[in-house]
This record gives C-alpha cells, structure tokens and sequence, in this order.
C-alpha cells in the first residue's frame, strides 16, 4: 500500500541542519526538473511582483524571501515540514517507531516543487502551489504530469494507491485505475450530502493515520480498504472502470 498525500500551504522551516541534498531525495530521474523548477522558482520570487505571481498575501513575504535562497536553507524530513489540518491529524510525532518505518516507507508526497518525495526525505521549507505557472516553465502539474508517470509508475508497481490528494495534485500524475482509490468525504445530514473543505483535509490524515497504525496487514485491494475504513467510519465503495480509479466515499454525521 502507498498513500499519496499533497503538501500542506503551510510549512514548518527547519530550525538547523544541512541543506536539502537532491541526489539524496528518492525519485531521482526528478533530479534535472527539480533543479529546473528550483531555478525558476527562485527567479521568480525575487521579483517586485512576487506574491502576486504565485498567489499569496504580504504576510507570506518571509515564506516567499525564502524561496531565494533555498539551497542554503536547513532541511528536515518532509513529515516534519509539512504541516497543517492533514497533517496534524496524521500525527506522525505520535506514532511508534515501527509506525513511522511504516509511514517512511509508505507515504509519498506529490509536490509543485519537488514533484514527488518520500516521507524521510529531508527538504526546507517552500511556498509554492501545484496550481501556479513559472516562467520557462509553465503550469506545474502539466511539467510535472509526464515526469511524474515516469518516475512513480515503478515505485507504485504491485501496491494498491490510496490517493488523499487534492484535485490539485492529482491532476500532476494519474496512476493506474485499477489500483488506485482516490478518497472522498462528505457530511450527511437527512440524506442530503456535502463536500466539506476542512473536514476533508482532517479526515484523510485520521485515514492515512488509521491504514498506518491499525493491526494486521495493510490492505491490498480496494474491498479491503473498505473494510480497514469502516472500523471506524460509515464508508462507500465505488468501484472503478478500465479509465476511472475506484472511490471510497467516507461519510461524517453532520
């Protein structure tokens, strides 16, 4: 089982450390486009109109100013930079050590910068959307959308694909269908459903966290997941066709 889950907007910087080291990352048929990116990236920041280029406020300048220089910047594991609603409800600080072997091993981020990294691979802090254009680059999830495929498509070989992304995200790498279950959640409240933002967000990370901390093996097609699911929430399963991946719908009390 791998889960594919998407950055978080806001990140924690590294307080000390080495800097990020790209032939250390995983995926490195990455490395070239993540230079690529880096570099223009970083071209961009520096620019009067840099916030408005990537689609941030004044209070976000400092995140932005570190887009410049990130090179030099510390890094620390990806978990540990990447916070937020998802990722507080992951909990990865709380888990056991075999847990967090388990998450390192089984956990990969999909990213407008880096493309994809693994859970343990150390990054600094970033400010930058899958949804934003770079010049000589163009819109990230279309550059990415081809690198992506070539680099995951052995890495997910043989694993079933829970996808926690947003739309966002998924529209940068589409895995296959037949083992890929891409995640929903709604409220329901006298039959009548909702899609709802933050609860989304909080609820993959507590799925994520259950399909890591659970006992018993990992769920390896999509029927088991349901099941995993269910042992703690009202669940759907939508089976997939020969184009469309499976949906697992997770339905909140409202």
């Amino acid at each position: 089982m791998l889960i594919l889950l998407p950055p978080s907007e806001g990140k924690t910087p590294a307080d000390a450390g080495a800097p990020v080291d790209l032939g250390q990352l995983h995926f490195p048929g990455l490395t070239g486009a993540r230079r690529e990116v880096a570099a223009a990236l970083a071209d961009v920041s520096a620019r009067e109109d840099a916030l408005a280029h990537l689609g941030v406020g004044a209070s976000l300048a400092h995140d932005v100013l570190r887009n410049t220089r990130l090179a030099a910047e510390p890094a620390a594991p990806a978990h540990s930079i990447y916070s937020g609603v998802l990722y507080d409800a992951l909990g990865y600080h709380r888990m056991t050590p075999a847990q967090k072997r388990k998450a390192d091993a089984g956990v990969v981020v999909v990213s407008g910068l880096w493309g994809a990294v693994a859970f343990a691979d150390r990054i600094p802090a970033y400010r930058l959307s899958m949804s934003v254009g770079l010049p000589g680059v163009g819109k990230l999830a279309g550059f990415w959308k081809p690198k992506l495929g070539a680099a995951l498509e052995a890495h997910a070989k043989g694993h079933l694909l829970v996808d926690c992304r947003s739309s966002t995200y998924a529209a940068a790498w589409t895995p296959a269908p037949e083992r890929t279950v891409a995640v929903n959640v709604f409220t329901e409240r006298d039959g009548t459903r909702k899609v709802v933002s933050h609860f989304a967000k909080h609820t993959r990370g507590e799925l994520a966290r259950h399909l890591l901390t659970r006992r018993g093996k990992s769920p390896e097609t999509p029927e088991q997941l349901a099941r995993a699911a269910g042992e703690k929430w009202a669940v759907e399963l939508v089976p997939g066709t020969a184009r469309k991946h499976h949906t697992l719908n997770i339905i909140l009390a409202d």
